[in-house]
């Protein structure tokens, strides 16, 4: 008897598994079944809030359902950051990162959040190289020019970027630990003044996004010495990558989508699935490439070390260079 009774128990328990289990898939297949928030830490109309909301329309579809752009800027970014950080895991609540999060996290003491373990990371979907560019004027007619008047003159040739501690500066510090030289840091409050003072002749090299100096190189008052990323970008076939003449650099921003911690395995691939099929199509590479970018995409695993590598990368940097932030 007491053998029959156990056999029963048991028989429940798998019952009460199976139950839950497929109430759980239920739930996950259905999801979405209400709109979606994508919060984006800067104000609308900039590149960032352009990109995702390319993307958020090809979601809605993709998905059955409204994908909405909720901007919240203030502190960088980091209010979006922290608003979905705290959000409730149901995938209706997503984070839009960009390559600012990473560098903030290295430059600063306290943060509202762990920016690892407070977040699910769903997918990256956009990366964006840096061009390094001088004034077409400049005697500086490729990288190694540079490098060599560098080291033989340290600290005199200048950079600007949007402000200590941002991802531009970030990068610029890391370009020159990794080539040994030392330039002086030039901060900026936004991108315009400092590209205008590089037309201006009055600052000698900088670090930017494709879709900032393309007009001035197609015009010829630029000149691109190299970009950033692993490999040459499509856009720029006849410019050298740095990593051409330092193995292994690569420093680019990127977007990508997170949610809270907590999100189920099936949100997370179902999202990550999603974005794949709309970021793959010809129009949406096509309009990524206009801004700048390039379309890179992998796992939810891939992204979640991407972001750890590159907090890890600018934490060297901050603590080589001193560096703090504004």
């Amino acid at each position: 008897m007491k053998l029959i009774s156990l056999l029963k128990k048991v028989v429940q328990v798998y019952v009460y598994l199976a139950l839950g289990l497929s109430v759980f898939q239920g739930i996950a297949q259905e999801y979405p079944t209400k709109p979606i928030s994508i919060v984006v830490g800067f104000g609308p109309g900039g590149n960032a809030d352009i990109v995702a909301r390319l993307l958020s329309q090809k979601l809605s579809t993709e998905l059955s359902q409204p994908v909405v752009v909720e901007n919240k800027g203030g502190a960088g970014g980091m209010l979006a950051s922290d608003s979905v950080a705290k959000a409730s895991p149901d995938g209706y609540r997503l984070s839009l990162v960009s390559g600012a999060f990473p560098s903030q996290a290295a430059v600063m003491n306290k943060l509202p959040f762990d920016p690892m373990n407070d977040f699910s990371w769903i997918s990256t979907f956009i990366s964006y190289p840096m061009v390094i560019v001088v004034n077409s004027e400049s005697s500086f007619k490729n990288l190694n020019d540079l490098i060599k008047y560098a080291k033989e003159n340290p600290k005199k040739l200048n950079y600007p970027s949007p402000g200590n501690g941002s991802l531009f500066h970030l990068a610029t510090e890391y370009f020159s630990s990794t080539a040994g030289i030392d330039m002086t840091h030039i901060p900026f409050k936004g991108g315009s003044p400092q590209l205008n003072e590089l037309l201006a002749g009055r600052l000698d090299v900088m670090f930017d996004t494709f879709a900032v100096v393309q007009p001035h190189l197609i015009s010829g008052k630029l000149r691109a010495l190299a970009v950033t990323s692993e490999k040459r970008m499509p856009q720029l076939p006849n410019v050298p990558a740095v990593a051409e003449t330092f193995t292994g650099f690569e420093a680019s921003s990127f977007l990508g989508i997170a949610g809270p911690k907590g999100l189920s395995p099936e949100i997370i691939s179902k999202l990550n699935s999603s974005i794949h099929a709309v970021v793959v199509k010809s129009d949406m590479r096509i309009k990524f490439s206009e801004l700048g970018g390039q379309v890179w995409v992998g796992s939810s695993k891939d992204m979640s070390e991407y972001v750890l590598q590159s907090i890890q990368k600018w934490k060297r940097v901050v603590s080589e260079k001193a560096i703090k932030f504004d």
